[in-house]
């Protein structure tokens, strides 16, 4: 009988720390409303925001933004580098874009107004690779040149990850004691 708890206990922990470690997120770009805009200095930069963040396969990036004056182009890095708006991979204006990072690698993202990409409103994401995410490495992503400014991130992953471990150990309690 005790063999057979302890089998369990086992069990529920480790399918636990598994959703947990693979739990999609929901990202606010620039961890905010209203971040896509152009930075009014470097420390405001999009990049900077993405380079302090980590961002893994299955997680969905949120753009809040005023439709009538603006719009996020997903490009490739050709065209992110030169802020070309003429052939994007994808346009979104609907003011509250969502899109799902569905691979690893890099995603390149510039603004569809005129000028606003030359004046940095442009985004890069690095998404690391399923394996990587289950395992906990967080490897810093590659550097990016570019020239603009950056935003301090916010997370929510303690939280997930708190509340889950206390679900857990609570359950693993109530299966010990009775």
């Amino acid at each position: 009988m005790a063999s057979r708890k302890a089998a369990l206990l086992s069990s529920i922990l480790i399918v636990s720390l598994f959703v947990t470690f693979t739990e999609a997120r929901d990202i606010m770009v620039g961890g905010k409303n209203h971040s896509w805009k152009i930075p009014s200095s470097e420390s405001e930069s999009l990049n900077k925001w993405a380079e302090a963040s980590r961002f893994r396969v299955g997680d969905t990036l949120v753009w809040t933004y005023d439709p009538q004056k603006d719009s996020v182009l997903q490009v490739i890095k050709k065209d992110y580098e030169s802020c070309n708006t003429s052939s994007p991979v994808a346009t979104y204006r609907d003011g509250n874009t969502k899109v799902k990072l569905d691979k690893p690698g890099p995603y390149y993202f510039i603004s569809g107004a005129d000028g606003h990409c030359e004046q940095g409103q442009k985004l890069v994401t690095v998404v690391m690779s399923t394996r990587r995410q289950f395992l906990g490495i967080s490897p810093a992503p590659s550097p990016v040149e570019f020239e603009g400014p950056a935003v301090a991130p916010t997370s929510t992953g303690g939280v997930n990850l708190r509340g889950s471990l206390g679900l857990v150990l609570g359950v693993l309690a109530g299966m010990i004691l009775f």
